[in-house]
Parts: C-alpha cells; structure tokens; sequence
C-alpha cells in the first residue's frame, strides 16, 4: 500500500474509532475508541468499558485485541492497523507488541498515562520484541477536546 493510499484510509477509520470514544463517554466511560483493520476492513471495534465491566484492562486496544484474536482464530495479529483516539498506556502498547500489531496511529498524546512517545516510550525499550510502525497526531485537538470535555464534565 503507497504512503498516499494509507493517508487517504486513515481518516475514515479514526473517525469510527472517535464513535466509539463518543459511546464510551455516553457510558459514562472515559472516552477512548480504537478500531483494528486489515487490508481495508475492519475486524474489531470498542470503547472503553472499564467500569461498565469492572475491569481495568478494559481497555478500548485490549477489548479490540480481544475480539480479533478471538474472530480470526490467533493470537498474532501481524497485518492488522490500530486506529486509537489516545496514545496507549504502556499495558495496552504492550498488548500491541504481544500481538505483533503492524501499524498503530493514534491521536492525542497522554503526558500522564501514554507508553509511546511518552513515559516508558515502551516500543523503544530493548525488551520489546515487536514495534509497530507509529503515526500520532490524527485529529489530535478534537481527541484531547473530547477527553477534556469528559473530564470536565465529571467534576461538575
């Protein structure tokens, strides 16, 4: 796939990664949508549903991880895009290593709690066994206004 073909797919999956942030954040959730794809199709799709499940590796990644492994039938998902609306904690980037994710694009950076290019920088340790190649900035500002909104929200 040329440079320009990947650009020109990227928006479509970000933006279906975004409705999910947006139904993690109508759950009450905090609002983190990822979408994995291969050769042009989607596979998986999730928000986060950490308190929905009472499970802090409910992670929108890890739920997608999941349900890809689970619907092709293999741990490795080698071949397969992430499209996330947050820089991945470094569970979650360590799950995407683990599961050999080809390409990750992500949208806002998490000073806090991101492991990609901040933090751990978790691709660029010399443990990881795999990176995956990694394009942030994706509708950045209208991902970290959606998690500001939330979180404003949750202290009104």
């Amino acid at each position: 796939m040329s440079q320009n073909q990947s650009q020109t797919a990227r928006p479509d999956f970000m933006a279906l990664a975004f409705a999910e942030a947006e139904a993690a954040a109508a759950r009450g959730e905090v609002p983190v949508g990822a979408v994995l794809v291969r050769d042009g199709e989607i596979v998986a799709r999730a928000g986060n549903r950490t308190r929905e499940l009472n499970d802090p590796t409910a992670h929108a990644e890890m739920l997608v991880i999941r349900d890809a492994c689970a619907a092709l039938g293999q741990e490795r998902l080698t071949g397969l895009d992430l499209y996330v609306t947050l820089e991945p904690c470094a569970m979650c980037a360590a799950a995407i290593s683990f599961a050999r994710i080809r390409r990750l694009y992500f949208g806002a950076e998490d000073e806090k709690g991101g492991a990609v290019v901040n933090g751990p920088r978790f691709f660029s340790l010399p443990t990881c066994h795999h990176a995956p190649e990694t394009y942030s900035g994706f509708s950045e500002q209208k991902s970290a206004e959606l998690l500001r909104g939330f979180f404003r929200s949750q202290r009104s």
